[in-house]
């Protein structure tokens, strides 16, 4: 499982979406499920499974799943779609 994949997979896990979710689209607060609480879940699972901080300028400007994506590349973690 490529990077992308695994921040999919968190993705569908913290907004508890169904497995086969199109994520890759996703917005903050587009969906019922992606909250300002989920946000924080979703935070939090991406730092439990890259082993990455996240800080609170990061945490705001994370707003997408684009975004998440780029987020993993300035950490190192090569995710960001090509």
């Amino acid at each position: 499982m490529n990077q992308l994949d695994r921040l999919r997979a968190v993705f569908r896990r913290a907004l508890n979406l169904p497995a086969d979710a199109d994520v890759d689209g996703l917005e903050y607060r587009a969906i019922p499920q992606w909250d300002s609480l989920a946000h924080m879940a979703l935070v939090a699972a991406m730092e439990d499974e890259f082993s990455i901080m996240i800080d609170t300028t990061e945490m705001i400007d994370m707003s997408s799943f684009a975004k998440a994506a780029e987020l993993l590349e300035k950490h190192g973690i090569g995710a960001a779609a090509r």
